[in-house]
């Protein structure tokens, strides 16, 4: 618990993995006056590394509560995150759904975040999906955010009651290199974020996956020095 938090502010649930989207949604959730109840998801990922990120940005927003969560999805399989399956490193695919896709996702998380903000009363909750540079994901696309927002107020206690929910996706229709200008804008430290799908030795970013190779494409596009170290460049 931070006892610096305004704890007359609302609250806000915010989907906080530890990577550059997430850590800007949080950004923007405590811009907007909300005290920030952080959710990570340990689901088991090839790169758990994220969960020490979500720590330290956790601690930069000041976040009055940080709850990591633990739910297999190596028991399920059926992606390269999740899997024995090798993360690409050739380049982002311009068509279909790649194999670092995990079957439901942001479905699932988005589920947990709602349950928990159900319980403590609060009736937002923010995530960092993107739309535009993003690695072909069914569940970042904004009929995606649209429906779940249908859901969450049929599916709740609180939402049939009229007291429902607002999902905010705040990064929707950003590019990558909006994304690394707003967290310049909002004074966080992107260096404290991770995105790489397959970690190198020595705690470095591969260089190579889709999520690295769009993290250096949007700062080398915004013009900003990109604050990441990588064990590889394209």
């Amino acid at each position: 618990m931070n006892d610096n938090v305004n704890r007359g502010a609302p609250g806000a649930v915010v989907l906080l993995s530890g990577g550059l989207d997430s850590m800007v949604a949080g950004g923007i959730a405590r811009e907007h006056g909300f005290a920030i109840n952080a959710l990570t998801i340990n689901y088991n990922q090839r790169h758990i590394v994220e969960l020490a990120a979500s720590k330290r940005i956790a601690a930069m927003l000041g976040a009055a509560r940080h709850i990591t969560l633990p739910i297999d999805l190596s028991l399920f399989g059926g992606s390269a995150l999740t899997d024995a399956i090798d993360v690409p490193k050739t380049g982002v695919e311009e068509d279909g759904i790649p194999v670092t896709y995990v079957p439901a996702r942001n479905t699932i998380f988005l589920s947990l975040a709602l349950g928990w903000a159900e319980a403590c009363g609060a009736r937002d909750i923010f995530l960092g999906v993107n739309a535009l540079d993003y690695s072909g994901y069914p569940d970042c696309r904004p009929d995606f955010v649209a429906a779940f927002q249908a859901l969450a107020d049929i599916a709740t206690k609180a939402g049939v009651e009229g007291r429902g929910f607002t999902i905010h996706s705040p990064l929707l229709h950003m590019t990558k290199a909006d994304i690394a200008q707003e967290a310049v804008r909002l004074g966080l430290d992107a260096g404290q974020s991770w995105s790489c799908y397959d970690p190198a030795p020595g705690d470095l970013h591969c260089g190579l996956c889709d999520s690295c190779r769009l993290r250096q494409h949007g700062y080398a596009e915004a013009g900003i020095p990109d604050p990441t170290s990588y064990a590889a460049r394209p």
